[in-house]
């Protein structure tokens, strides 16, 4: 029964790594999060930066993921690709800019519109 209930712990401690390393990634403080079928996209925010991951909700499997940052007036930053792990973090100077997010992970997606102006 103990190492029963040892793998156990060892599955669920992985799954709040995976949502843990996506939070410690990117500094700042949590600004939105955007919920999905799959997944969420999670934005953060520091005085001069805006930073975002897209989490799927079933870490572990690779599976293709996206996340796209853009600042108003300026070009998009985006990562994507097959990962197991969160897509991300990409970051942009967002002092005193609105920015728009946006996340995929296999076929669910979500966004923000402008946020942050």
């Amino acid at each position: 029964m103990l190492p029963l209930l040892a793998a156990a712990g060892l599955v669920l401690g992985t799954a709040r790594e995976g949502t843990a390393r996506a939070a410690a990634s990117c500094p700042g403080r949590l600004v939105k999060t955007v919920t999905f079928a799959t997944g969420s996209l999670r934005v953060y925010k520091t005085k001069a930066y805006a930073c975002a991951v897209t989490v799927a909700e079933n870490p572990g499997a690779r599976q293709e993921s996206k996340v796209s940052l853009q600042p108003r007036g300026g070009r998009a930053v985006v990562d994507q690709g097959e990962f197991a792990t969160p897509a991300g973090p990409v970051r942009v100077h967002a002092l005193n800019r609105c920015v728009r997010v946006s996340g995929s992970v296999g076929g669910g997606t979500g966004s923000t519109g402008w946020i942050q102006c």
